[in-house]
């Protein structure tokens, strides 16, 4: 049948069917699975068969879409809750102690790199300010290795720390470490040290009595 033999009411019909069609491709261009193509299985037409097949398809494009942004929430859900576990790793691996009124120490077990004295850094800096630290204890009793890289990283953190009118302490050092130290000729002239975290805060009292 041509399109001169059709009647008026189904060239109407054809081209509603049209226009939907073009509109459920729109919705379906933003991510719009939620429409159905028109299918009257009371009349025979020749585009039911068509409309039918590509509604089983939109239909299995929004269960594969609804499952991907289950997936994708599941994910955010799951990073959300590894950041949370990161910050709070941070927070164990960087514990800052208040011993005393205007006394700090910071204990440091294991071992160090470039992010993590940034971090052990920025962290012991933002509580000398907000405390008012005038002593901060850099405890490395945890610290079973120190090579020329770790020592840098002690000297800078001790120099930022009376940058701020601080007094900085490292304690700790094992005999393996000392003679470590030693042996590779490095230099811990700058820095105030203390064989154990008692000696130091006993050192300051004593200090502040006297004082």
């Amino acid at each position: 049948m041509s399109t001169d033999e059709l009647t008026v009411e189904q060239l109407d019909d054809l081209r509603d069917r049209v226009v939907d069609t073009l509109i459920t491709m729109t919705e379906l261009a933003i991510g719009d699975y939620g429409t159905q193509l028109r299918v009257d299985f009371r009349k025979r037409h020749v585009l039911n068969g068509v409309f039918a097949s590509m509604n089983e398809l939109i239909a299995a494009f929004g269960a594969e879409q609804e499952q991907s942004s289950a997936f994708r929430a599941e994910l955010e859900r799951k990073l959300l809750i590894v950041d949370k576990q990161r910050a709070a790793i941070r927070e164990l691996s960087t514990p800052i102690i208040e011993l005393w009124e205007g006394v700090l120490c910071l204990p440091v077990v294991g071992i160090m790199d470039t992010a993590r004295s940034t971090e052990m850094t920025n962290s012991l800096l933002e509580a000398i300010i907000q405390k008012k630290t005038r002593y901060a204890i850099i405890d490395i009793t945890g610290i079973e290795v120190m090579d020329t890289r770790t020592v840098d990283h002690f000297m800078r953190m001790a120099k930022s720390i009376r940058l701020l009118g601080a007094e900085c302490a490292l304690t700790g050092i094992s005999p393996h470490i000392a003679q470590t130290v030693v042996h590779m000729g490095l230099e811990l002239d700058d820095v105030v040290t203390h064989r154990s975290l008692r000696d130091a805060l006993a050192h300051y009292v004593t200090r502040l009595k006297a004082g």
